[in-house]
């Protein structure tokens, strides 16, 4: 089978977990023994084709006004909103993905996240007559966030704004054939408003290699080492941790923040820090940040659909302090799971980081990753039960 994968971004260019998972999922499709193309979208000027270990990529330069991906600082209101307005229906990014359909010939176009791209994507595909798979990996087709967050707390409802912004996305999704999601969460609430209603969905984990960590030991140390890693933004929960860390002893524990954010507003964190016991990092390899921890805060405020991470804690056999956020629930059990806490619930948080200091020797051990869980995220299953969805084999699970 041909396939064609599309995403915003592809490695090297990472910016979050579902660059890693879609190149997993590529490589793993590949090994199986398929044809697989990649589309997705670099910081030049021209496009680009290359080959990365038999997976052909084509790199798109981004056809709008600005590179939005890993930048230190947000570009003016006015910009931004052009941008968005661009984004809707971007008729430039469809004629050249119009090429390399025709180029390509591929049985299927998998699509997952198009921000930068855009929804006009699924109707060349519609055009060529070509099955379209949709995965659900963020919220971008229901909010130009792609967060469902704004100010500090998640959308209790649509604005106006992001219904108009993303009827188009509504509308496109039937150009859909099949839908897929990370998490339970999301998909039901993108059918809750009328996307992907009478079509096959089912919920597919991302791959993860649950056995890549297996060799990790624990930091040496009486101090009961946490760690936060991802993007230092309000979304992901790093105020309500520094709020639960003021709570804390005085002793027996350190905490770790791996990530970077927007420059101003890392600047004014780390200023308002003030314990000698918080160490603030930057970019580190996932890797070398879980050998220097023993308990993971998944922390996110915002509805996350499947936080990476998390499973990396999962298979670095860490203990985890989760957030109820989004989809975390749905696996957040899989873990050495010390509690949860409701998002906001930075007190909880104090009192679970507490809980787990005063049983520190407990939550210092490596907890081993269960036979079954191996099996669910492994790249073979994974693989198959999206070329199950390719085929049209698989039937809708609601």
């Amino acid at each position: 089978m041909k396939i064609l994968v599309v995403n915003t971004l592809y490695p090297p260019e990472i910016v979050g977990g579902a660059e890693v998972s879609v190149s997993l999922l590529a490589q793993a499709l590949m090994r199986l023994g398929h044809q697989v193309a990649v589309v997705c979208l670099h910081g030049g000027t021209d496009p680009s084709v290359s080959d990365a270990g038999g997976i052909r990529i084509y790199r798109l330069p981004i056809d709008n006004s600005y590179w939005p991906f890993g930048q230190g600082h947000k570009p003016p209101a006015l910009q931004r909103l052009g941008w968005h307005l661009r984004d809707v229906w971007n008729r430039r990014a469809a004629r050249r993905f119009a090429e390399i359909l025709a180029t390509e010939r591929p049985d299927v176009v998998h699509t997952n996240n198009l921000t930068g791209l855009s929804v006009s994507l699924w109707a060349e595909a519609r055009r060529a007559g070509i099955r379209v798979v949709h995965t659900l990996r963020d919220y971008s087709l229901i909010c130009r966030r792609a967060t469902l967050f704004r100010h500090g707390d998640n959308c209790r409802q649509r604005c106006s704004s992001c219904a108009a912004f993303t009827a188009p996305c509504r509308f496109a999704s039937r150009f859909v054939d099949a839908v897929a999601s990370n998490s339970r969460f999301v998909l039901d609430r993108h059918r809750a408003l009328g996307y992907f209603s009478d079509m096959p969905g089912r919920v597919i984990y991302n791959v993860v290699d649950l056995g890549e960590h297996a060799l990790l030991a624990h930091p040496p140390g009486d101090d009961l080492v946490f760690g936060f890693i991802g993007r230092i933004e309000a979304e992901k929960g790093i105020q309500v941790v520094l709020k639960a860390v003021e709570l804390l002893p005085n002793k027996g524990w350190k905490l770790r923040i791996a990530g970077r954010g927007l420059d101003a507003h890392e600047r004014s964190l780390k200023a308002s820090c003030k314990s000698e016991r918080v160490e603030w990092l930057g970019f580190v390899n996932q890797q070398d940040f879980f050998a220097t921890i023993d308990v993971c805060l998944v922390s996110s405020v915002w509805p996350e659909p499947l936080p990476r991470v998390l499973l990396e804690s999962i298979s670095a056999g860490r203990a985890t302090i989760c957030s109820t956020a989004g989809g975390i629930p749905e696996i957040s059990g899989m873990s050495a799971l010390i509690g949860s806490y409701e998002p906001h619930d930075h007190r909880r948080l104090a009192e679970l980081m507490t809980r787990a200091v005063q049983d520190a020797s407990r939550w210092k051990q490596r907890h081993a990753v269960r036979a079954d869980l191996t099996e669910r995220f492994s790249p073979d299953v994974v693989a198959t039960q999206y070329l199950d969805l390719y085929q049209g084999r698989s039937a809708s699970v609601g």
